[in-house]
């Protein structure tokens, strides 16, 4: 039996609240300065009645895996002309015009050469890219990213775009139930930030990081983050028809 938009907003609300109960209490426990973390709501697996659900509680950031869904979600929701699009999956080059046409802020920069693709289509469109760069903090083989050590070695290459901003790093840290493990990920990211910083000797740079999913964004809160990205945990009690 199919849910009625009353009930999905009701779940939604609800599991929306919690996990803002949840960002806050992280929030007053961390000891770092810095802002309080935004919100991307991840919309991969939802589905439009969801979504709607909760645009009416005010999110407008959202974050889509596949360029070609983020485009026609974008033109199915054209009428929030407010909403901000988070592209968190992987970018093959061939996609990098279709993305950068939709405005998308995009969270998966995996190497040099990506990145230097982006600059070149950018300037192509009269317009301004805005990423994060992806760093396997973990060196896990099986996701994507720079190595740490690639990306501070060769982080004077930001200067070199002219269409780019690179506003900060993202990573995601391994699946285990070793909070230890998880919370060096994510203090490895900011770590790395801020040695790129120095090197740069540019502090006002790399703003945001990006880390912290719905099983681990409080420790991810804790560390520093300033975009966290939550999908199952707003969506806890609906089913797929």
């Amino acid at each position: 039996m199919s849910l009625s938009q009353a009930e999905i907003e009701q779940i939604v609300s609800r599991n929306l609240d919690r996990v803002h109960q949840q960002m806050q209490a992280a929030l007053q426990r961390r000891t770092l300065d810095g802002p309080a973390p935004q919100l991307v709501a991840v919309t991969k697996y939802a589905e439009m009645d969801w979504i709607a659900a909760l645009l009416n509680r005010g999110c407008r950031d959202l974050g889509e895996s596949r360029p070609q869904q983020m485009a026609q979600r974008k033109e199915l929701l054209a009428a929030h002309d407010d909403l901000r699009w988070h592209l968190i999956g992987h970018l093959q080059r061939n996609k990098v015009r279709h993305v950068l046409e939709t405005g998308a802020f995009i969270h998966s920069i995996n190497s040099w050469r990506l990145l230097e693709r982006i600059d070149d289509i950018a300037g192509q469109l009269s317009t301004r890219a805005s990423v994060l760069v992806q760093i396997n903090v973990a060196g896990e083989e099986q996701k994507s990213g720079m190595a740490p050590a690639d990306f501070l070695e060769n982080c004077s290459r930001l200067g070199d775009l002219h269409h780019t901003t690179v506003a900060g790093l993202m990573t995601m840290a391994p699946y285990t139930d070793d909070e230890v493990v998880v919370r060096n990920t994510f203090r490895g990211l900011r770590q790395l930030r801020d040695e790129a910083r120095l090197r740069l000797n540019t502090p006002e740079v790399l703003n945001e990081l990006s880390m912290g999913m719905s099983g681990d964004f409080e420790i991810a809160i804790e560390e520093g983050s300033t975009l966290i990205r939550i999908g199952s945990s707003l969506f806890e009690g609906l089913e797929s028809e």
